[in-house]
């Protein structure tokens, strides 16, 4: 879905009248949030958020699964394959699966890490378990109460933050704030803004930790754009961060076109694309994530070769740090 403009104004009248639904909504989601999970028999890091929508989940899993790699550990990522048909649990093969069965970010993750994708997410961790996972990395989940967490660790935007405040449908939170603060263990804040900065004091108070992150692009991409004219397409939770990133190295973007996130674009849409890119002779660009769909939809896979990814990673602050607190948190979930 696409996020309504009015979660990102502080006073809106329609926000107003859902506040009702927005407070019965929040009311059972806090609720969940106290359920006692399914211990795995592995230490298990969920990646959240506070709110519907993107702010860099995915590539924290990715960095994370890095990070885990180098200190000796086995991730393997379950993720509920938004998107996809599959219920699973099944083994995401890049080779054999497309985004329409297990989803496109599990299907991008998994051309470098194990991913295992299942609705139920205490059916996923024996298939994870058997990749001889000595740690399984959650993509979202926070608020599912299935499994228990040993580190929960939330991302959110610092240049977008938690929009109005309130609980969906009267703006973007999942559930009230003051629960969810209360089980996370950090806070991971992608980029430079300060929409985030209340609530990373707030998570500071508790004692957990904040991990600033930002979005570092591909050289070999930024290499591929230069002196073109682009056309920036995204079907992602915050396509306006890509198109930004863009610019910010320098590449120059003419069009934007924005599509809801995982979004599934047909023949009409890559036929308008390609047009109006033939018409002002402009390079079409996306990212990895859309991209995924576009490769693996048999229709569409000519028009994905002609189209330049936008590959990026995401670079913490102070890696140490994690480390060391990813170090200290296994350890004592391992004890």
């Amino acid at each position: 879905m696409r996020e309504p403009a009015f979660w990102h104004r502080q006073s809106s009248l329609l926000s107003r009248l859902l506040m009702p639904v927005g407070a019965l909504y929040g009311a059972i989601a806090a609720g969940r949030l106290t359920r006692t999970g399914l211990r795995a028999g592995v230490p298990v890091i969920c990646v959240g958020n506070y709110h519907v929508g993107g702010a860099g989940k995915t590539p924290t899993v990715m960095a994370l699964a890095g990070i885990l790699r180098s200190l000796g550990e086995t991730p393997v990522v379950l993720s509920r394959g938004y998107g996809g048909r599959l219920h699973g649990p099944v083994h995401v093969d890049p080779h054999r699966h497309a985004a329409a069965d297990v989803g496109d970010e599990p299907l991008m993750m998994a051309r470098t890490i194990p991913v295992i994708v299942s609705r139920q997410r205490r059916a996923g961790v024996a298939p994870a378990r058997a990749l001889a996972a000595s740690v399984i990395l959650m993509d979202d989940g926070f608020q599912n109460p299935a499994l228990a967490k040993d580190i929960s660790l939330i991302v959110i935007d610092g240049d977008r933050g938690l929009g109005n405040g309130q609980v969906f449908p009267a703006g973007p939170l999942r559930a009230p704030l003051p629960p969810q603060l209360a089980r996370t263990d950090a806070l991971v804040i992608v980029g430079i803004g300060a929409a985030a900065d209340e609530v990373a004091a707030r998570v500071k108070v508790r004692g957990g930790p904040v991990f600033r992150a930002r979005v570092v692009p591909d050289d070999a991409s930024i290499a591929a754009l230069r002196g073109r004219r682009v056309l920036a397409f995204a079907g992602i939770g915050d396509p306006s961060r890509f198109f930004r990133s863009l610019r910010a190295c320098g590449v120059d973007v003419v069009t934007e076109r924005a599509f809801a996130d995982h979004y599934p674009f047909s023949q009409r849409d890559v036929a308008e694309l390609q047009a109006a890119g033939e018409q002002d002779g402009l390079t079409l660009v996306t990212t990895e994530k859309d991209l995924a769909r576009l490769r693996n939809s048999e229709s569409l896979a000519a028009f994905a070769q002609t189209v330049v990814p936008f590959a990026v990673r995401l670079a913490f602050d102070d890696e140490p740090l994690l480390r060391s607190f990813l170090t200290d948190r296994l350890n004592r979930a391992r004890r």
